[in-house]
């Protein structure tokens, strides 16, 4: 079993910074991908970033240039640095762990809510 712990969320202004951190714990080692999802009311949930296994790294093209996705795979940790934050960056900010030996699976974190206003 795995189990994943957000933190690091809050409320900020309009081109102001956080930085989410989430925990992995449980039985798994190690992890093929961590990422950073997002679900705003009335939205689907969105991929913001991922880092897989090796370093290479993936953003949604409206967080590129401003979030940076980061990992240690020693501590099972992966961290998310949001800067110049919008107002359509508001949501809640989920963590995910994939594996896919022997078969796909995902773990999910509890969510940690952002917030931009001014």
């Amino acid at each position: 079993q795995v189990h994943l712990v957000e933190s690091g969320g809050g409320s900020v202004q309009p081109g102001g910074s956080l930085r989410l951190s989430c925990s992995a714990s449980g039985t798994v080692s190690s992890f093929y991908a961590m990422s950073w999802y997002r679900q705003s009311p009335g939205r689907q949930r969105e991929l913001v970033a991922s880092v897989i296994s090796g370093g290479r790294t993936n953003y949604a093209d409206s967080v590129k240039g401003r979030f940076t996705i980061s990992s240690d795979n020693t501590k099972k940790m992966v961290y998310l640095q949001m800067n110049s934050l919008k107002p359509e960056d508001p949501a809640v900010y989920y963590c995910n762990a994939k594996n896919v030996l022997p078969s796909i699976k995902d773990y999910w974190g509890q969510g940690t809510q952002v917030t931009v206003s001014s």
